[in-house]
Order: C-alpha cells, then sequence, then structure tokens
C-alpha cells in the first residue's frame, strides 16, 4: 500500500469498501463492488453530479489544443473567458477582476496578501486579521492560521500572532475588538454559513461586521469555498447580504469537484486601486488560471445556467427541509438541524441521552454507508450535503439509510 490518504488512520488504509472506482450522476462504485448514493456532492465540490458530458468535453478539448497555458507573467484566452464568467455571475456592478489560485487554502493565503497590500497602497498599513471561531479556511498556513478550529496549529508552528478570532454572531465580541484595536484590522474573514456545523451567519452580526467596514475602513473577505454555486440557494450567499464583501472567495463547486481551482473574485474599489497605482500582486500559482481548469469553470458555470441549476436545488432543498424537520421532530435522537439550502447539519444523541462523540459519529457515518448512502461527519451528527442536481426520490432515498442506521 503506497498511498497515504487523507484523514484516515493507517490502519484503515487498503481498504477497497474505501477505494472509488467510478462514478455516474449521484452514485459512487468502490472497489468491493457496492455502490452508495453521494450525500456529500463528492467533497461539496460536484453541485452537478458525476460525469457531467459537456464538462467533461471542454476539459477534453482544452487539454487537446492547450495542454498547459498558464497565468505566471502570462496571460490565456481560457483564463479570460473563465474570469468574465465568474464575474458575471457574481455581480459585474459590484465586481471586476478575478485572481486565480488551485485551492480553497491557496486562496484564502493570496487574500490576506491582497488585503494587507490594499492598505499599504492606501496608505495605511495594517496586518490584523479577524476569523470566526469554528470556521474552517483550510490548512495550508495562512489559511491554517485563520481556522478557527483546533486543528493541531501549536504543533505545527502555524504563526497566529497577527489574527483575532471572535464567536461567530457575537456581536459584542466584535464591538469590543473593534474598541481595542479596530484601526489595525486589515481585514475580517467570513464564511457565510460556517462549514463546521453549517452555522448561518445572523443578520444582527452582519451588520455589526458592515458598520466596522464602515467605520474602520477594513476589508470583508466572504469564503463561499463551500457556499458557493447555489449550495444555500442563491449563486452565492453573500449575495443576500445589505452590503457585498470587498473579496471572494470560491473553489470547490468552480469546477464541479473536476480539476483544482480557486478564484478570488475582487470587487471593483479594492482592484481599481491596484489598477491605478499599476501595482502588482505578489501572488502566483503553476496551475493557478491555467487553461485545463480555466475551461472547467467556464462550462460548469454554462451548465449551471443550462440545467437551472439553482431552481432544481430549491425544489431540492424544500424536500429536504420537510425531511429534516420531520426527522427533528419524530426520531428521539436527533434534537436539531442547522444550516441552509442544501448545507445541512444533524444534531443527533446517543442511547444515553448525550450529544454523539467523534468516534461515535465515525461509526454512524459508516452505518449510512453500509445502508447505502455516503454522509459526512459533523460536530455531534452528522452534515447533508446532496448535489444540487438530485431527484426528488434521492432525498427520499438519502433519509431512509440515514434513518436506519440511527442510534
Amino acid at each position: 500500500m503506497s498511498l497515504f490518504p487523507y484523514l484516515i488512520p493507517p490502519s484503515a488504509h487498503g481498504d477497497d469498501a474505501l477505494c472509488a472506482v467510478r462514478a455516474e450522476g449521484h452514485r459512487i462504485e468502490f472497489a468491493d463492488g457496492h455502490t452508495a448514493l453521494d450525500g456529500n456532492s463528492g467533497l461539496w465540490n460536484a453541485n452537478l453530479g458525476y460525469n457531467n458530458p459537456r464538462i467533461a468535453a471542454a476539459i477534453s478539448e482544452a487539454a487537446h489544443n492547450a495542454s498547459y497555458l498558464g497565468a505566471f507573467r502570462y496571460e490565456n484566452l481560457y483564463a479570460r473567458e473563465a474570469a468574465e464568467s465568474l464575474t458575471a455571475v457574481a455581480g459585474p456592478e459590484h465586481y471586476s477582476r478575478v485572481l486565480f489560485a488551485s485551492s480553497g487554502g491557496a486562496a484564502n493565503d493570496a487574500a490576506l496578501k491582497v488585503a494587507r497590500h490594499y492598505h499599504v497602497l492606501c496608505g495605511r498599513p495594517r496586518a490584523n486579521i479577524v476569523a470566526l471561531r469554528g470556521s474552517y479556511h483550510g490548512l495550508t498556513f495562512g489559511g491554517f492560521a485563520l481556522t478557527g478550529e483546533d486543528l493541531g496549529q501549536r504543533m505545527f508552528g502555524v504563526d497566529t500572532r497577527l489574527v483575532r478570532h471572535v464567536t461567530a454572531n457575537s456581536v459584542s465580541e466584535l464591538r469590543l475588538l473593534r474598541e481595542r484595536i479596530g484601526d489595525q484590522i486589515a481585514a475580517i474573514v467570513l464564511e457565510p454559513v460556517l462549514g463546521s456545523g453549517t452555522v448561518p451567519l445572523t443578520e444582527e452580526f452582519l451588520a455589526e461586521v458592515l458598520r466596522f467596514r464602515r467605520e474602520t475602513g477594513l476589508l470583508v473577505i466572504a469564503d463561499e469555498v463551500a457556499t458557493g454555486f447555489g449550495r444555500t440557494g442563491p449563486m452565492f450567499a453573500s449575495q443576500e447580504w445589505p452590503e457585498q464583501p470587498d473579496i471572494l472567495i470560491t473553489s470547490k463547486g468552480l469546477t464541479n469537484g473536476t480539476l483544482p481551482a480557486s478564484a478570488l473574485v475582487i470587487a471593483r474599489t479594492v482592484a481599481d486601486v491596484f489598477v491605478e497605482q499599476d501595482a502588482m500582486i505578489v501572488h502566483a500559482e503553476t496551475q493557478g488560471g491555467s487553461s485545463i481548469p480555466a475551461a472547467a469553470i467556464t462550462a460548469t458555470i454554462h451548465e449551471l445556467h443550462r440545467l437551472d441549476a439553482l431552481t432544481n436545488a430549491r425544489q431540492v432543498s424544500s424536500l429536504l427541509h420537510d425531511a429534516i424537520t420531520e426527522l427533528v421532530r419524530d426520531h428521539p435522537h436527533v434534537t436539531g438541524a442547522e444550516g441552509r439550502g442544501l448545507f445541512r447539519t444533524l444534531h443527533i444523541v446517543g442511547e444515553d441521552g448525550k450529544p454523539l462523540t467523534g468516534p461515535q459519529v465515525a461509526d454512524l457515518v459508516a452505518r449510512i454507508r453500509k445502508a447505502g448512502a455516503i454522509v459526512h461527519p459533523g460536530p455531534g451528527g452528522i452534515q447533508l450535503v446532496p448535489s444540487l442536481t438530485y431527484a426528488p426520490h434521492e432525498v427520499d432515498e438519502l433519509i431512509a439509510c440515514v434513518t436506519s442506521a440511527l442510534p
């Protein structure tokens, strides 16, 4: 066994029941012969299901005609087209430029650079960044510093000295931070719905964040790696905010999970400062904005429109919401639910009435997989993140698999 897979203990390496061999629609086949309904959209990224033929064709065309054209000291037509498509769906009246990267973590790293550089160009150097407790922004060193979960940052020597964490939706903590160091903060980085536990930000908290921006000039960065491309309802969750962020980070659904890609969609007010001063953003990656991922981005956006995926997602979301509401009402071990759209968490207790521990959650996820569906572990329960293109009967099947495996 040569492979070191992510987040699987070595004792479980080589298990054919965990080795996927192909996927089609919303189902995955494994090396031991069993298949499972995917209730996790890959890793929250296959928003349109697997093996979309038009996205595959676009990737193939780019691979045949432009196997590698980069955006490192050059431009390429594929990246230009992808950037135009992305600003069009994000909101061209607000956003004007796109900086590509290759992962959500790398994009968060780049966003920190852009924010700090922006303030230098404005003549007010600032370095401190605010993030939320319980948030997740990746495991690269910049994103890892932002991440508000304890995932071993101290052990790995992650430098968090310039990052301040506040409790999600705590207006009082945010106000206290503003009073103490408000003029030293370059940016606040927010997931519109925290990925860990799918906790939405409240209207009151968002209003306070936007007031903070108006009073101090900090940048608001929306990390929509998970929530982008219709996951919570609109194309991007932050489009429902009273005011738009200064930088929008997107990844996961950007290529429908086919290729590593991420992007910073930058507001005109921020981009113009760099353009007017002819200031070069010091971030570059070999594959960031290269031809094949860029082709996948453009094709994915086209498919979202052609399939009217957001409309279907709203219908699926309604069915999922009703099923979850019924579970919470009728099942003694399902004590509550959190989340929005097709990004949901079930809170579950064991026979002792206490929230499930980590090992108990892992055991429940394994039982659900044995029943025929794949779900994601969550804090004290499980997360349901089905594709936007689910059919109604697949919602019923997913809930049936979950129900059959509950304590």
